[in-house]
């Protein structure tokens, strides 16, 4: 299946893309129970169970994808032209999103560093979500602001000490990710302020959509693609990440309970603007073009 959040008015909303429709599942999904061991993890973290929504969804937990694509089937045809609604990023704002630095090893040339030996693990704040479609303003400034296209990988299940056989089975499913950066706040000052650079408003744009993980039966096999204003600036494939999706899980997992909703971008490959010669920024009226085979397309206007 191929999930949506969008709004309706001022109401956030959760779908299922039918072909060019999209069936309005929010109804079922706040209707979903949450197992006493979910209810009783949120209650640890001081936390309301999600009323509905996508998080609602993943907090269900996998049983319920099931009761979903029946419902799914017997609303075909039914729905919204997906066309005419405004899209948020899949899971609007996820618990925390865990990003991978120089994941891909002809990136890593690029910046002139030799492949990691373990994952160097970054963040971007949830604030800086935004959806498939949205605008993203560029602070006035900020000059040095860069693409790079990833693979995000979207956690339905609480997972600790998960060992590597078993942690795909940990996603939920998968979307399209901008990993939108400052340069200078990254590049350019001592010590590299990273987090922030990567964190603004809007500078992780994601979506379309949330395909289910039964959709991608090995997320090692995809392609990524980035173009501007319709030139191709970025081209990878997944398997040629240093660190793969579940050995990504298994070595953060050490550390850190990950958590439905949760969100990893996996790395991009080769081509950021950064590294060109000369370096190419994005300026207001550009158009980003990020596309993961498989998974979808994700569009947004720089402003």
């Amino acid at each position: 299946m191929k999930l949506v959040s969008f709004l309706d008015g001022a109401r956030i909303r959760t779908g299922a893309v039918d072909g060019d429709r999209v069936i309005d599942l929010s109804d079922a999904i706040a209707a979903f129970a949450l197992s006493p061991e979910r209810a009783a993890m949120l209650a640890q973290r001081g936390i309301e169970a999600p009323a509905g929504g996508m998080l609602r969804l993943l907090h269900a937990g996998a049983q319920t994808m099931g009761e979903l694509a029946a419902l799914v089937d017997s609303r075909r045809g039914s729905g919204v032209p997906l066309r005419e609604l405004s899209l948020l990023a899949p899971v609007p704002r996820p618990g925390k999103i865990v990003a991978v630095g120089r994941n891909y090893a002809d990136h890593a040339k690029e910046t002139g560093v030799d492949p990691f030996e373990k994952p160097r693990i970054i963040s971007k704040l949830p604030s800086s979500a935004t959806g498939h479609g949205a605008a993203v303003r560029r602070p006035a400034a900020v000059a040095k602001m860069d693409f790079e296209a990833e693979l995000a990988v979207v956690i339905g299940e609480y997972a600790r000490n998960v060992p590597r056989d078993r942690a795909l089975a940990c996603v939920a499913g998968y979307t399209v990710l901008n990993d939108l950066s400052a340069r200078e706040f990254q590049l350019d000052v001592s010590p590299p302020q990273t987090t922030f650079a990567k964190s603004m408003d809007a500078f992780c744009p994601m979506g379309p959509w949330l395909v289910t993980a039964d959709e991608i039966p090995d997320p090692q096999a995809l392609e990524l693609f980035c173009h501007v204003n319709g030139e191709r600036m970025q081209h990878g494939r997944t398997a040629d990440m240093i660190f793969p999706v579940d050995r990504l899980i298994e070595y953060v997992s050490q550390y850190m309970t990950l958590e439905p909703g949760d969100i990893f971008a996996t790395g991009t490959p080769a081509g950021v603007g950064a590294f060109r010669k000369p370096p190419v920024w994005l300026k207001p009226g550009d158009r980003v073009r990020v596309e993961v085979s498989g998974v979808g397309a994700l569009e947004n206007t720089v402003i």
